[in-house]
């Protein structure tokens, strides 16, 4: 039997408060402008968190409801990740490196995994609901956990796949949670900090009949829902029962719901917000260079942080119809395609950023580099090579060209249709003719991004955290493969590193994988963007990652009341 240590608390940072330029160099060795998320040095004299104040935060659209079993969005999962748990989580704080995943504890306190299927969870004690109706801050127990993951696996939920693994979830006591799985998946404790994995109280579901309405919103989490209006702002309030000890340290948190870029960045100039207006907290390029001007000073500026996102972007096609069967059509796509381009389109980017394989660059622990791809996988992303495309298109038989035609959607918004119009313009460039259909945001993300299209679709499979649930979408009958890709050797190397548990064993063979499909072209995939995350410089052991966890990283961040 294998046996995690119990993990320590989540960490609180204590830092020097400043008094001037002088000391920030000495005690911190930062150069001039550079920010604290740059690093995470040890303080000289540490400063007690400050208790107090709201934190201010954008987003951009109103949740979709508020049952994370019944969608996928991150416009509610975001909303959620301040009022609910998970068994684990992903360790937020400043010295944390954007892109990856540590895993920490959270309602699970300790656990061990028996033999290569069974996982048995050790919750903490004494943690009690948000005390809000119809759950009134009765104790969690194991029977919570359980009732949670039966409903998590139950058709319907679009989420499911994530656990797609477990056979079954028992409670052998009031404390213990047992997962058995039927087969093995080193991944299975990674895809526990998913944050669709929330625990949810059965007294809201019987109540609500689902948790659609903001009402049935009662965890554990950090902060209580306390309302809600709709296409205006949610405002969160300190949760009371929090189990963690002392936190969290602001009272209050207010999402600020604004579909207008540029009156949010705005509002961040004005100092109405305290994190950076776009999605993961960050800023479009173009306008960084304000907002440090205006935010920041010379002895303490605005905090930034810049790190890869994965974009999500892929390239489906029916593989068991022409033209698709022959891989030079597909190696003829992806050549064509020019990922420096849709990087320079994108606000956010600017140009910035890198190109993904299968498993996107910005989870850089485990996306395998461009230049040890073999020579025939590095050429798709080298430059778009509308000639080379055309020679491939000639051999496959296709001299004269294809015409295709292409589904997606424009509710994904402004950008992504102009990274579609690039990526059509590449295309007809090498002979790829794509004929656009066009469909209704809502009827796409339930109908074609699990399969049901034509011919062929761009699409955004994208948001998750670790690399196994992008390898998903290779095997044969999982839900994500939407092209239809039934290779064995492919879903040989997948299962074997499911079946890996040495993180360096496991890590070779992704990295073999990824070069595999380099050859392949199952799933063209579009870059990762570098993005810029900025916040507040009164805002303290705050650092950006990728996800929607935005409840989970603002835990144990506080407010410097010397610095407002």
């Amino acid at each position: 039997m294998l046996s995690r240590p119990r993990p320590q608390p989540v960490s609180r940072r204590n830092l020097l408060k400043l008094g001037g330029v002088a000391a920030a160099v000495g005690a911190f060795g930062l150069r001039a402008g550079a920010s604290f998320a740059d690093g995470d040095p040890p303080p000289v004299k540490a400063k007690q968190p400050d208790r107090g104040g709201t934190f201010r935060i954008r987003i951009a659209q109103s949740p979709a409801h508020f049952d994370p079993h019944q969608t996928a969005a991150s416009s509610t999962m975001v909303p959620l990740s301040f009022a609910y748990s998970r068994l684990v989580m992903i360790k937020p704080g400043s010295n944390i490196v954007p892109g990856t995943q540590p895993l920490d504890s959270d309602l699970a306190q300790s656990w061990d995994r028996v033999g290569d299927t069974v996982y048995v969870f050790r919750l903490r004690q004494g943690v009690r609901w948000q005390p809000k109706p119809p759950v009134n801050g009765r104790e969690l127990t194991a029977d919570d956990v359980k009732y949670t993951f039966d409903r998590f696996l139950a058709k319907g939920n679009p989420n499911r796949a994530v656990l797609e693994m477990v056979d079954k979830v028992e409670a052998p006591d009031k404390y213990t949670v047992k997962f058995t799985l039927k087969e093995p998946n080193a991944w299975f404790v990674d895809r526990l900090a998913s944050t669709s994995t929330w625990i949810i109280a059965k007294e809201c579901v019987e109540k609500y009949g689902d948790l659609k309405k903001w009402e049935s919103v009662v965890g554990t989490g950090p902060w209580m829902l306390e309302r809600y209006e709709p296409g205006s702002r949610l405002r969160f309030v300190r949760n009371p029962n929090c189990f963690y000890s002392g936190l969290p340290y602001v009272d209050s948190v207010e999402l600020t719901i604004n579909p207008d870029a540029n009156a949010a960045f705005a509002a961040f100039l004005a100092g109405k917000l305290d994190f950076a207006p776009e999605y993961g907290m960050t800023l479009r390029r173009g306008d960084v260079a304000a907002a440090k001007k205006r935010l920041g000073h010379w002895w303490l500026p605005l905090q930034t942080r810049e790190f890869l996102v994965p974009s999500g972007r892929i390239t489906a096609m029916k593989l068991d119809q022409d033209p698709f069967k022959d891989v030079r059509v597909r190696r003829a796509i992806a050549m064509a395609d020019n990922w420096r381009e849709i990087l320079e389109r994108n606000p956010l980017a600017q140009g910035k950023g890198a190109p993904s394989p299968v498993i996107p660059a910005a989870l850089k622990e485990w996306s395998v580099s461009i230049k040890e791809l073999p020579p025939d996988g590095q050429k798709l992303y080298e430059s778009s090579d509308p000639a080379g495309a055309r020679q491939l298109l000639t051999a496959a038989g296709y001299a004269a060209g294809i015409k295709i035609p292409v589904e997606t959607t424009a509710g994904y918004g402004p950008e992504w249709m102009d990274a579609v119009q690039v990526t059509l313009k590449n295309w007809k460039a090498a002979g790829i003719e794509a004929e656009l259909k066009l469909q209704d945001y809502e009827a796409f993300v339930s109908s074609s991004v699990y399969g049901k299209f034509d011919k062929m679709m761009l699409a955004v499979h994208g948001g998750a955290t670790d690399p196994d649930s992008y390898l998903e979408a290779l095997l044969p009958g999982d839900p994500l493969n939407v092209s239809g890709v039934n290779d064995p050797k492919l879903t040989e190397m997948i299962k074997h590193q499911r079946r890996t548990f040495k993180d360096s064993a496991r890590r070779d063979i992704v990295y073999d994988i990824q070069r595999y499909c380099s050859q392949q072209v199952y799933y063209p995939c579009g870059p990762s963007p570098s993005v810029v995350a900025a916040w507040m410089p009164n805002v303290i052991d705050f650092g950006p990652n990728i996800g929607p966890d935005y409840g989970g990283r603002l835990m144990s961040a506080w407010l410097d009341k010397s610095t407002q």
